[in-house]
């Protein structure tokens, strides 16, 4: 799929109109799994024990150890499910712009609490803020800031990422 069929388009004004906006809770449709830890620790070469050993994780822990890296990946919706659910974008390619495209600027996510085997998370995300126009050496376009919140089962916060995106159209730079 092509994304711009992904994107939201509008203009700045409109943009403005979603800060301070924030989603529904949203559940992922499975838990935290050793299977995906390791596979993601194995494609890494990652040898951390935390990862590997159930009974050091377990100690250290409370369960095998969630990678830092895997945080949006256990809530990104998959592109298709028998139930014909449709796939969710996430809140900052909602967000109305004239870009075309976008790339990550910055990314500082936090862990209040380790996120472990077997913990279901749930993420809310908001809109913090979009700049005015920037010319950049990519193109014109505008930063958007979101903030996502990550709880497990039970309510506990176990992660806050704060995200910022540039979206804009290649070449209008001159």
């Amino acid at each position: 799929m092509d994304l711009r069929e992904k994107l939201a388009f509008g203009s700045y004004e409109d943009a403005l109109r979603m800060v301070g906006v924030a989603t529904e809770p949203r559940t992922a449709g499975t838990v935290v799994s050793a299977a995906r830890i390791q596979l993601f620790a194995a494609l890494i070469h990652d040898s951390n024990p935390s990862y590997w050993d159930a009974d050091f994780a377990a100690k250290t822990w409370g369960g095998l150890l969630a990678p830092p890296a895997l945080l949006m990946g256990w809530l990104i919706s998959p592109p298709w499910l028998p139930t014909g659910e449709r796939w969710v974008a996430s809140i900052a390619l909602r967000v109305p712009l004239p870009g075309t495209t976008f790339i990550n600027a910055a990314n500082d996510a936090e862990f209040p609490s380790p996120i472990v085997e077997g913990d279901r998370l749930t993420v809310v995300e908001q809109v913090v803020s979009v700049s005015a126009e920037k010319r950049t050496r990519l193109g014109v376009g505008h930063f958007v800031e979101t903030l996502e919140t990550y709880r497990r089962q039970g309510g506990a916060v176990v992660a806050t990422n704060r995200n910022t995106l540039f979206r804009f159209t290649p070449g209008t730079s001159s």
